[in-house]
């Protein structure tokens, strides 16, 4: 158990690890780079981290995936009108604007790799975590008569996040912000569609 002075050095670390990594990639940063960074010394590190590199690489991954859903919040967990998607929808499309490359969810998926079963169990849960925000947010909107009864909140909230995540991918591979832009304007507006 870690004293409150502790886990505020290894909150620290981690952090500071996070933005070295966004910012040069898990092959350009090795240990010395993140001590350095953080004016950490070897056996501190070591203290926080006992298997090293792996050890911190993990809590990174854990750090980046509550990112993703920090940086969309209170929006993401009040998803109740159409007010709250439309500023939910604002806040994406500026965040991922503003971090381009160095956002969370790319250093997660792309930067952390996905071969250690560890990550992949961080990342996994991630995705259920934001897609059980959604499909509360879609089912908030059914309730209140504000789309289609017939609509399925899971496969709307899955169309969505696959907007998201496969727009952000794209951002990363070009730069270009439209990708994320029209994915996500296209998936919303077949959600607020009713049928004829």
């Amino acid at each position: 158990m870690l004293t409150a002075r502790g886990a505020r050095t290894r909150q620290r670390i981690v952090e500071g690890a996070a933005g070295l990594l966004r910012e040069r990639g898990v092959a350009n940063v090795n240990l010395d780079d993140i001590r350095a960074v953080t004016a950490t010394s070897k056996s501190q590190l070591f203290h926080y981290f006992p298997a090293g590199k792996s050890d911190l690489l993990l809590a990174v991954a854990e750090y980046e995936a509550e990112q993703v859903l920090a940086d969309q919040q209170p929006m993401l967990g009040d998803l109740t009108s159409w007010d709250a998607w439309d500023a939910w929808h604002r806040r994406i499309i500026e965040r991922y604007d503003a971090q381009r490359q160095r956002c969370p969810l790319s250093a997660l998926t792309s930067q952390l790799g996905m071969a250690d079963p560890a990550t992949r169990t961080i990342v996994t849960g991630l995705y259920d975590r934001w897609h059980a925000h959604l499909v509360a947010g879609v089912r908030a909107l059914k309730d209140a008569g504000e789309i289609d009864a017939s609509v399925d909140a899971e496969e709307s909230a899955t169309a969505i996040l696959t907007a998201v995540s496969g727009g952000a991918g794209m951002l990363m591979a070009t730069d270009r912000i439209d990708y994320l832009e029209v994915a996500l304007a296209q998936a919303l507006e077949g959600l607020r569609r009713r049928p004829a």
